[in-house]
C-alpha cells in the first residue's frame, strides 16, 4: 500500500504541532497531524468529570492584552479574536508560607508588582523596581519573545543561574522566597535553573493575566479549525510507531492503525527521546544521539482534581502557592516520602449558579516518577483502557489523603465538602501527554552548561525538525514561539517574522511591557 503523501508531516498535537501546522498552512505547504489520542492539543487537553471542566495543564495564561507577545502570536494564527477569556484580578497569585499569616500578592502590572510587594517589603523598593527591570532586559534578550527576528542571544543570559540572581538583588531572604514562589510554573533548581527560565516565565504573566474559560482546550479546538481553513489534515487515533529512513532521510511514517504518511518534511511534537528511539541510533552521530537521551528532565507531578458541595467554600480568583518553610521553594522537588507535599499550586473555579463560591478545586504537586515506577509497564487513556491494580488505587487515595490535609491547613474542613475526587500521577502526564517520565517541562536547562542542554528544532535527519516543550521553552507562551522557530528553521527567520509582522495591524504590533 502506497502511502498517503503530503508536504509536511506533524507527529502529536500538542500545542507546537498546532502552531507549527498552522504557520506551514498558512505558507502554502499541505500539512497533516497525525494524534495518538481521543483529543487534539496535548497539555491543552480537559477534561469532564460531574460535568465541571477540569484543565490538564493550562491554569492561566500571560502577555495577552493587545500588543502584548501572546496576543500577537495568537492574533497571526487567527484564534485571539475567538477566544473566551476572563481576566484574573491585579493580585493573581498568592504565595503563602507555613507559620506565616501573610497572603503575598503578585500582581498584574509592574508598578502594580511592586507597589503590592511593598506594603510587605518597605524597605526593598530598589530590589523590587530593579528585578522587574531585570524581567524585562532578559527578556528582550530573546528575540522570538518580543517578535524580532534578531537570532542571537547575550553570553551573560545564558549562563547566570537563578540563585546567584537572587543573591545579588536582596539580602531579604523572604523576598528572594516570594519572587521565587511560583516556580512550580518551571520546576525551578537552585543548583542549575538559568535566570531567563524564570524571567521568560513569570514576565508575561505579570505583564497581563488570564484565564481560559471553561478550559484551555479551546485554544487547540481554534487551531484545528483554522488549519482546516487552509487546507490541512489532522487525524487521531494514528499512533506513529516507525520512521522509515531512506538515503538519509525520513520518507514516511507508519501509525499503529497500519497507515503510512509520506510528506517531504517532518516535524515532531514529541518527546525527542521517543523520536530517537523510534528512528534508531544508526540513522543519528552516536555523540548526539547519546546526548539527547541522556539529558535529564523536569520532574513530573501529582494531580488533584475536586468537585465541591454547593454553597460550602468561598471562591478564591487568585492562585495559590504554598510551600512548607523558605528553603522548601528551591528543595520541594527533592521531597522525602516523610514531607510530601512541600509545596502546591492550587486554583479553583467559581460557581456561576451560586458566585462568590468554588465548584472546584485543582491542586498539584511534584511527585518523582520512581513513586509510581512499580506499575511502569502499565498503560492507561481513554483509547487504550488498562487497569493498574488494586495496590494503585491505594497509592493514590493515600496521596489524595496527604494533599487534602495539607491544604485544609489554608482552607479548613475541606475534606467534608467534597463530593467527587479525581487524581492524577507521572503515569497519567505519560500516557496522555507522551512526555518521558510524565515530566512537567521537558529537559532540564543548567547554565553550567547552557548549549549541552539545548535541542534544536532542526535534527540531525535533513528533514526531521522538533518542536513542543522538548525544545526550547516550555508553557504556553514558551512553545508558541518554538512552534514558530522550527517553522522559521525551514521557512528561514527574517522571512517568517516580516511575514507574521505584515499580516498583523499596526495596534497588534504594538508591543507594550509596560502597563
Amino acid at each position: 500500500m502506497r502511502p498517503t503523501k503530503f508536504d509536511v508531516i506533524i507527529v502529536g498535537s500538542g500545542l507546537g504541532g498546532l502552531v507549527s501546522a498552522v504557520v506551514m498552512a498558512k505558507q502554502g505547504y499541505r500539512v497533516c497531524i497525525l494524534e495518538k489520542n481521543n483529543q487534539f492539543g496535548g497539555n491543552l487537553q480537559t477534561f469532564s468529570r460531574n460535568k465541571k471542566i477540569f484543565d490538564t495543564g493550562v491554569h492561566y495564561l500571560g502577555g495577552l492584552d493587545r500588543g502584548q507577545n501572546l496576543f500577537q502570536y495568537f492574533s497571526y494564527l487567527g484564534i485571539m479574536s475567538s477566544l473566551k477569556l476572563e481576566r484574573m484580578p491585579t493580585v493573581f497569585d498568592q504565595i503563602l508560607f507555613d507559620g506565616d499569616e501573610n497572603r503575598y500578592p503578585i500582581a498584574q502590572g509592574y508598578d502594580n508588582f511592586v507597589n503590592e510587594l511593598l506594603a510587605y517589603f518597605p524597605d526593598e523598593g530598589d530590589a523590587l523596581r530593579k528585578y522587574v527591570t531585570d524581567l524585562q532586559e532578559t527578556c528582550r534578550a530573546f528575540p522570538l519573545y518580543n517578535f524580532e527576528d534578531k537570532q542571537t542571544y547575550p553570553p551573560y543570559v545564558l549562563d547566570l543561574s537563578v540563585k546567584r540572581y537572587f543573591d545579588s538583588l536582596t539580602t531579604n531572604e523572604k523576598l528572594k522566597s516570594v519572587l521565587v514562589g511560583a516556580n512550580f510554573l518551571y520546576a525551578g533548581e537552585e543548583l542549575t535553573t538559568p535566570f531567563y527560565v524564570h524571567a521568560l516565565s513569570i514576565n508575561s504573566y505579570i505583564l497581563s493575566a488570564f484565564r481560559c474559560v471553561n478550559g484551555g482546550s479551546q485554544i487547540s479546538k481554534l487551531l484545528i479549525r483554522e488549519l482546516k481553513k487552509h487546507g490541512g489534515k489532522a487525524y487521531k487515533h494514528q499512533e506513529v510507531i516507525k520512521y522509515h529512513v531512506t538515503e538519509g532521510k525520513i520518507s514516511h511514517v507508519e501509525t499503529a492503525a497500519g497507515d503510512r504518511y509520506a510528506a517531504d518534511l517532518f516535524i515532531s511534537n514529541t518527546d525527542p527521546k521517543l523520536t530517537l528511539r523510534q528512528i534508531g541510533q544508526r540513522h543519528f552521530r552516536k555523540v548526539y544521539f547519546e546526548r539527547i537521551l541522556s539529558l535529564p528532565v523536569s520532574i513530573s507531578s501529582f494531580s488533584v482534581h475536586l468537585v465541591l458541595i454547593e454553597k460550602k467554600i468561598s471562591y478564591r480568583s487568585s492562585n495559590l502557592f504554598y510551600h512548607r518553610d523558605l528553603n522548601s521553594v528551591w528543595s520541594a522537588a527533592g521531597y522525602s516520602t516523610a514531607n510530601w507535599p512541600a509545596m502546591y499550586m492550587l486554583s479553583m473555579t467559581e460557581d456561576k449558579q451560586n458566585v462568590g463560591y468554588a465548584d472546584t478545586i485543582t491542586a498539584l504537586t511534584y511527585m518523582r516518577f520512581d513513586e509510581v515506577r512499580e506499575w511502569n509497564d502499565t498503560f492507561n487513556t481513554v483509547t487504550k483502557i488498562g487497569f493498574r491494580g488494586a495496590s494503585y488505587e491505594s497509592f493514590k487515595q493515600q496521596k489524595l489523603n496527604q494533599m487534602i490535609a495539607q491544604i485544609e491547613k489554608e482552607i479548613p474542613h475541606l475534606s467534608t465538602t467534597i463530593k467527587a475526587s479525581y487524581t492524577s500521577t507521572p503515569l497519567s502526564y505519560r500516557d496522555y501527554i507522551g512526555s518521558f517520565e510524565g515530566s512537567l517541562y521537558g529537559p532540564l536547562k543548567d547554565y553550567n552548561d547552557p548549549l549541552r542542554y539545548m535541542i534544536s528544532p532542526k535534527s540531525k535527519i535533513p528533514n526531521l525538525y522538533f518542536t513542543g516543550q522538548g525544545v526550547n521553552m516550555h508553557g504556553i507562551l514558551g512553545v508558541t514561539i518554538g512552534g514558530v522557530a522550527t517553522c522559521a528553521e525551514i521557512l528561514g527567520h527574517n522571512y517568517l517574522i516580516h511575514h507574521m509582522r505584515q499580516s498583523l495591524s499596526s495596534d497588534d504590533l504594538t508591543f507594550s511591557d509596560t502597563q
